[in-house]
């Protein structure tokens, strides 16, 4: 009997005895076991393309080699795992690549703070410093925004459900309306302005806005860099505090390291996270203008701030851009899936699809309710993993490993046509 439910149910453990809380899970419902670069396998043997890349944290794809390698011989010479921020070589090692490799190339002078080891974290510090910088308490944000899960940036966030779960009044904030909310033609940044000149609007002077530059969970919207560099001269005309989130976008998710390097604008502060650990090993970066570096000691901490393995592979991840090679691979195999999606919007018009995105984060919205989670599913069935993205899950979102070869993405993208053909029946 025993062996019958679990031929039946291959996740009865995880049902039985993890929490509801759980969610990927139920879209792939298998159990994984092995994974390399761009591929994974479960334990049954079957394989499967990855075009989710742990939500954006495996840029340089699953147990990538040169990662691997580092961490294996820092562990065997009984590196040091654990330290606040204590200093340790690890951690001088990664500042020093990271100025000399990212920053100092790039004419950017920042300050480096690693607050607790994820996303949310480096948003929460975000928050935090710039309402002591300005002594101002209200953050602004924008329609569909996705900025993480604590309270502080579930209430900058968009979703209603996530923000529902809160299970309090979210405070302190206030949403405005994002690139083309209102269609192509309408300027949401004066309409922003108005409401900052009118002393009856009712909206008092923000500390910060805080923005994505492509909203990846939000559903691939993508914020053009003229409307960027009018977001930028808007802080400073009203000494407001620039804060991109770069957690999903950043580290070549668009083709450039920080995805906002093409609108040439200068962020006060910048929450990296996800891909910044290298290897999909937790850790997070808030990157400061040394002006506003005003944190007493120990005002923001964290215990897993010192994540010395995490030092280790983000410092060998770095040598990917020692040059702009990795970056212009990262724009031509975009290049290529925005071909392809806008092939499959052409040749499935009953889909009424819309291609959206930047580099190797894009998206095509399905215009048939719940057909773009159907999509998804059938291609899990075929095997290859994505998941949907927007506030209808209306998006079918595609993030691949940035180092994933022509053959996996090609493997995958015939895949996603062969899911389409499969769902067109249903409409």
């Amino acid at each position: 009997m025993k062996v019958v439910e679990e031929l039946r149910s291959p996740l009865k453990v995880f049902e039985t005895l993890e929490s509801e809380v759980r969610s990927y899970c139920r879209s792939f419902p298998t159990v994984f076991a092995k994974a390399s670069d761009y591929q994974l396998w479960d334990r049954d043997g079957r394989e499967y393309v990855d075009f989710f890349a742990g939500a954006g944290a495996l840029n340089y794809g699953h147990n990538n080699q040169r990662i691997k390698a580092k961490l294996i011989d820092y562990l065997m010479d009984d590196g040091i795992t654990h330290s606040l921020d204590m200093a340790t070589e690890a951690k001088e090692k990664l500042l020093e690549r990271f100025h000399d490799v990212i920053l100092k190339p790039r004419k950017l002078h920042y300050k480096v703070m690693f607050p607790g080891p994820t996303g949310t974290n480096s948003v929460e510090s975000a928050l935090k410093l710039a309402r002591k910088v300005t002594g101002r308490d209200l953050i602004m944000s924008f329609t569909n925004a996705f900025h993480g899960m604590t309270i502080g940036s579930l209430s900058i966030t968009g979703n209603e459900s996530k923000r529902k779960g809160a299970g309090i009044p979210l405070t302190n904030s206030i949403s405005m309306p994002f690139d083309s909310y209102f269609g192509s033609e309408a300027d949401t940044v004066s309409y922003i302005e108005r409401f900052l000149e009118d002393n009856g609007s009712g909206i008092s002077l923000p500390a910060a806005i805080i923005l994505e530059t492509v909203q990846g969970e939000g559903g691939i919207n993508v914020a053009s860099f003229e409307w960027l560099r009018k977001i930028e001269e808007l802080c400073r005309r009203w000494n407001i505090l620039l804060i991109v989130d770069d957690v999903q976008v950043g580290c070549g998710r668009t083709g450039p390291f920080f995805s906002f390097e093409p609108a040439g604008i200068y962020p006060d502060i910048v929450c990296l996270s996800k891909s910044i650990g290298g290897y999909g090993i937790p850790l997070a970066m808030t990157l400061i203008k040394p002006e506003y570096d005003l944190w007493e000691p120990g005002e923001h901490n964290g215990t897993f701030r010192g994540h010395n393995l995490a030092f280790v592979a983000a410092t060998e991840a770095l040598s990917y851009w020692e040059d702009d090679q990795f970056s212009r691979e990262i724009l031509e195999k975009g290049e290529k899936v925005r071909l392809f999606l806008e092939m499959l919007a052409q040749n499935y018009p009953e889909m009424e699809a819309e291609v959206r995105g930047r580099g190797l984060l894009q998206g095509i919205k399905i215009g048939v309710d719940g057909l773009a989670e159907k999509i998804c599913a059938a291609a899990f069935e075929r095997g290859l993993i994505m998941e949907t993205s927007g506030p209808n899950s209306e998006v079918v979102k595609i993030m691949p490993p940035l180092t994933i070869d022509e053959k996996g993405l090609e493997k995958g993208l015939t895949i996603l046509e062969e899911s389409f053909q499969w769902c067109k029946q249903m409409i």
